[in-house]
């Protein structure tokens, strides 16, 4: 057997496990969609895929039948030649032409659909991409928090999205379509979530050291979960009883270098960082990077920039004692 026959029969397999991965094993893929605009991007993308499939069928089926017809025989006549044939040439002009307008008109029907005009009544939700993290601000809900994006299934969502520093680009595969994020610009995306569940995300533009770890999650929620969210994120966090942990951790917290960049309702109000307010109830901390765990906030309190490459976060000066009741403060924070 020729040896590209052997590869073919050996890549066979594998072709045949990537056939059958589930949603599951990538969570990011565009081919599961879960809202308005994202099945507006899937059926586009089916349409020109099987317009694909007919001109690849055509265009083979013409390309095997001239192989096999006029193929080489002994004694056989050198083939009519076919330069100059008006017909075909107005054949093999119109149908690429025509192929063209028929992908061309679904694609700027849906360009149009997805541009970003939500209908009346939808929940706004600024969006502001940073060096490397998302903050999510609420204005009609009073609500600010940071790389994890609470919406309610089946209402509509207007993102508005802009940039502290650099370009990023916002990406929710399940949700939609990937959209720029530019400082002093305003871009918008509106959909509508069809399904509970967290789908992950991530910026879609190179914007420096730490670009790959710019991560979201979109936590899409029931009516009366995405209520109960808000509550929790409008009241503010609760005070720690005296002589807990938590409280020499609070303490600990008001006299750190952490005030001057975040933001925690009633002890500090810094602008830099990620709003830390209700900290504890998040899945995970650096921008998606690491799950929410004691070990892990502890690491990444004491030295970010060793976890996450270009993190304005400096490595911090701590006390084991004091670094470990900073962590039982900020996970008490829901």
């Amino acid at each position: 057997m020729p040896r590209s026959w052997k590869t073919l029969l050996g890549l066979a397999p594998v072709a045949a496990g990537l056939i059958g991965c589930r949603a599951e094993q990538f969570p990011q893929s565009t081919l599961h969609p879960r809202s308005d605009f994202a099945w507006a991007i899937q059926d586009l993308f089916t349409g020109i895929f099987w317009w694909a499939v007919v001109v690849f069928v055509v265009v083979e089926g013409i390309l095997l039948y001239a192989v096999f017809r006029y193929r080489a025989r002994p004694g056989a006549p050198p083939p009519r030649p076919v330069h100059g044939h008006t017909l075909l040439e107005i054949a093999w002009t119109l149908a690429p032409a025509l192929v063209l307008v028929l992908i061309a008109v679904p694609t700027i029907r849906t360009i149009f659909h997805t541009a970003g005009k939500a209908p009346p009544g939808a929940l706004r939700v600024e969006v502001v991409g940073h060096q490397w993290w998302w903050e999510f601000r609420y204005p009609e809900l009073g609500i600010v928090t940071a790389n994890e994006l609470h919406l309610p299934v089946g209402r509509p969502v207007a993102l508005e999205l802009t940039s502290a520093d650099v370009i990023h680009s916002f990406w929710a595969p399940a949700l939609g379509g990937k959209r720029d994020v530019i400082l002093s610009r305003t871009n918008r995306i509106a959909l509508t979530a069809d399904s509970e569940g967290v789908y992950l995300g991530q910026c879609a533009e190179f914007c420096g050291a730490s670009h790959a770890n710019m991560r979201l999650r979109v936590v899409v929620q029931s009516d009366s979960g995405f209520a109960a969210w808000v509550a929790a994120q409008r009241a503010g966090p609760v005070a720690p009883a005296p002589g807990t942990l938590e409280e020499r951790g609070r303490q600990a917290y008001a006299r750190s270098a952490c005030i001057a960049c975040h933001t925690v309702q009633g002890v500090s109000a810094g602008r830099v960082g990620p709003d830390l307010t209700h900290l504890g109830s998040r899945q995970t901390i650096a921008s998606g990077l690491f799950a929410n765990t004691p070990e892990n906030l502890a690491r990444w309190i004491e030295d970010a920039p060793a976890l996450k490459p270009g993190s304005l976060m400096p490595k911090m000066v701590l006390t084991p004692e004091d670094r470990d009741a900073i962590v039982a403060y900020l996970r008490s924070l829901r």
